[in-house]
């Protein structure tokens, strides 16, 4: 008997069950999702990754299979120096139009590398009411030609019940990004969708610019 069929033998039950010890992350690593996963498994659904990129769109897999979706964003880049805006908003109708009305918050937390500036305030410039602008979701992000190539954003946005007939859609977002000004920027923004109508495609953007980045769209399994 191998070392590796004897130390699996070691962790299986008279039952049948085989104990956690048993499992590693290689044994599992080619597995994309487990039927019988715990209700807030984040089942990964698909991966989008921006090269000089306009924008990314994920017109499938929003659906009722899910009450729950989480986009992971993984050093965004604007293509450019300026500190732009990363954006996103929703359709109703598989992508074709984006501009469903948005009220949100925005509020953020700096801290500077020289430790000469920090803040905590609420920014009416990048909160939403009934509009159907983009809403942002970071701001100030070094871009790819500032001569610091470290610079980038990443952060989680939730959107709940996204396919519901009944209700608007909320969502929660919050990010981190080194500015281009060198500054730490933890930014939070909230709000809903006002509609009731199923939302089934989502569009990220930045303002004006091209972007690199990785964008990951799980599903948060019910329970």
């Amino acid at each position: 008997m191998g070392s590796i069929t004897r130390s699996l033998a070691n962790n299986i039950t008279t039952s049948g069950v085989i104990l956690p010890a048993g499992i590693t992350n290689a044994s599992v690593s080619a597995v994309t999702s487990f039927a019988n996963a715990s209700g807030g498994t984040l089942i990964l659904l698909s991966t989008q990754t921006a090269s000089n990129s306009a924008s990314i769109s994920f017109t499938s897999g929003l659906d009722s299979t899910y009450d729950e979706y989480v986009f992971k964003f993984i050093n965004l880049v604007p293509r450019d120096n300026n500190g732009n805006q990363f954006h996103f908003q929703g359709s109703t109708d598989g992508g074709t139009n984006y501009g469903i009305a948005i009220t949100s918050t925005f509020f953020i937390a700096i801290h500077s590398e020289s430790d000469a500036s920090t803040n905590l305030a609420y920014d009416t410039n990048r909160d939403l009411a009934q509009s159907t602008a983009f809403q942002t979701f970071t701001d100030g992000t070094g871009g790819a030609t500032d001569g610091n190539t470290d610079k980038n954003a990443s952060g989680t946005l939730t959107l709940f019940n996204p396919s519901s007939t009944t209700y608007v859609k909320h969502f929660i977002g919050v990010c981190n990004n080194l500015s281009d000004n060198d500054v730490s920027r933890n930014e939070y923004v909230a709000g809903y969708f006002n509609t009731t109508s199923a939302i089934n495609a989502i569009r990220f953007k930045h303002s004006g610019v091209n972007f690199d980045g990785v964008i990951k769209l799980y599903g948060v399994k019910k329970s």
